[in-house]
């Protein structure tokens, strides 16, 4: 099985704004402005990004939100589901109350009839009743290819449900707290997707972040075990999401890698050229989303493994 897909499925926001229950704990994200208009703006990034990643050809499912719900999140699906390679779909507990109303069997309805084939679902979520929490691949970095799984561990990752998963597929776990200083302390980061990209040969990573040096060389130990050139990127441009980035595949096999062009803008020529020697760069403008989300790039792209019916 491979480690990148064609496939991505992504949620147009219905409704928008900073959601105060996941503000708690995600120190990126910063309130303001009028609804309506942060709705519009939200969904013209949304729209721009959806059209650079088409025009690259790939395959992009978009599913609209509901108003209904009052899902403010609902543009971040990778964290309350997972597509695997074997028909499985794997549900997630959520932190925030109001991003379990994300969950929709609709959504999988809507992959069925694309032509996806949904043999099994593992629920997970049943977590939510005793606090505990896993939020899908904001939280897990699965190296497909090598069955390892990375985590850190952090109000939105409990250890013990990570480990669960981990024997649930069969991975190894690599597991390790990674922080960021808030007001001159060191918090947990909420998720392991904003630190560290793991692509096909290669691992965008923020060291500095673990601040335990056996944890920190054991991830290393792990990454270069498995053949993965490190490219190192710093807490400053954690901030500017550039660990949150995936890679996809384009047309004729063509390797892409997909970010935010804020997390594009902090890296520096020797960081871009280590990429691009393997991937062209899609970057596109979120602003928005991410000032008022505290997420990128990654974080609106949930990726499709499922076989084909």
């Amino acid at each position: 099985m491979g480690q990148i897909t064609n496939t991505i499925l992504m949620v147009r926001p219905a409704t928008f704004r900073s959601n105060e229950e996941t503000a708690v704990n995600n120190y990126y994200q910063k309130s303001g402005g009028n609804h309506q208009d942060l709705l519009q703006n939200a969904q013209a990034e949304f729209d721009a990004f959806v059209q650079k990643l088409q025009a690259k050809s790939v395959n992009v499912i978009v599913v609209d939100g509901v108003v209904d719900d009052d899902t403010p999140d609902a543009h971040f699906p990778n964290n309350w589901v997972s597509f695997h390679a074997d028909g499985t779909v794997v549900l997630y507990p959520m932190f925030a109350e109001n991003r379990r109303r994300e969950r929709r069997e609709e959504i999988l309805n809507v992959l069925e009839e694309k032509g996806f084939r949904i043999d099994s679902i593992v629920d997970y979520t049943a977590a939510e009743n005793d606090g505990f929490f896993l939020e899908g691949t904001g939280s897990i970095l699965m190296d497909r290819v090598n069955k390892k799984a990375y985590c850190a561990i952090s109000p939105r990752a409990d250890e013990e449900l990570f480990i669960e998963f981990c024997e649930d597929f069969e991975y190894t776990p690599i597991v390790f707290t990674a922080n960021q200083s808030v007001e001159k302390e060191r918090l947990p980061i909420y998720h392991t997707n904003v630190m560290m990209a793991l692509g096909e040969d290669f691992a965008v990573i923020c060291l500095d972040s673990i601040d335990d040096q056996k944890e920190r060389k054991n991830v290393l130990d792990h990454l270069k075990e498995d053949g993965k050139e490190i490219i190192s990127i710093s807490e400053t441009q954690v901030a500017h999401f550039a660990g949150n980035m995936l890679q996809v595949i384009g047309a004729n096999e063509e390797r892409l890698m997909v970010m935010s062009s804020d997390a594009y803008n902090s890296l520096t020529s020797n960081q871009l050229k280590a990429i691009e020697k393997r991937c062209q760069v899609v970057h596109s403008d979120i602003e928005l989303i991410e000032t008022c989300g505290g997420g990128s790039a990654r974080c609106m792209m949930a990726e499709v493994f499922l076989p084909k019916a």
